[in-house]
């Protein structure tokens, strides 16, 4: 008989290559970006300082910290419609395995909205409990051409 894990690749193959719908924007306010500055330690003036960044930074207005960008990926995906349904039979959790991949294409202003489209590129099973996916991840920024972050995010399925 085929563990929960098992039958959850089984699942997850037939989403390989299939784009997500995208998540819902969400609008990176100069109050979340200091917030991370001061969770960080970095208070570089492109990131704090409105009146410098517009005198001195080509952006003319802050911007987003890359990895601020980055750690938004695990909100942005709650709020991709899920369609994997039945591949979470018997899950007990999903934890961040890591990226193999990441790229900062596009700073994201003060006051953009951002969102995630993902892809699943990848379906491993690693033991009969636990199953790997691989993620191409682009963060969108309402109203650009280019994403402001893309990622190859890797997340761990552990299954009962």
């Amino acid at each position: 008989m085929a563990s929960n894990a098992e039958n959850a690749v089984e699942v997850l193959k037939r989403f390989i290559g299939k784009p997500d719908k995208p998540g819902e924007w969400f609008q990176i306010t100069q109050e979340r970006i200091n917030q991370f500055a001061d969770c960080t330690v970095d208070h570089q003036f492109i990131h704090v300082d409105p009146e410098r960044s517009a005198q001195m930074s080509p952006f003319k207005v802050t911007i987003a910290h890359g990895f601020l960008t980055l750690s938004m990926l695990t909100h942005l995906a709650e709020s991709v419609p899920t369609v994997y349904g039945e591949a979470f039979n018997g899950i007990m959790m999903g934890v961040n395995y890591g990226f193999d991949k990441v790229r900062f294409v596009s700073p994201v202003k003060v006051n953009a909205r951002i969102r995630l489209q993902r892809t699943l590129v990848d379906v491993q099973l690693k033991s009969p409990n636990q199953v790997q996916l691989t993620h191409e991840c682009t963060v969108e920024i309402e109203g650009e051409t280019k994403p402001g972050c893309v990622a190859r995010w890797l997340t761990m399925l552990m299954y009962a």
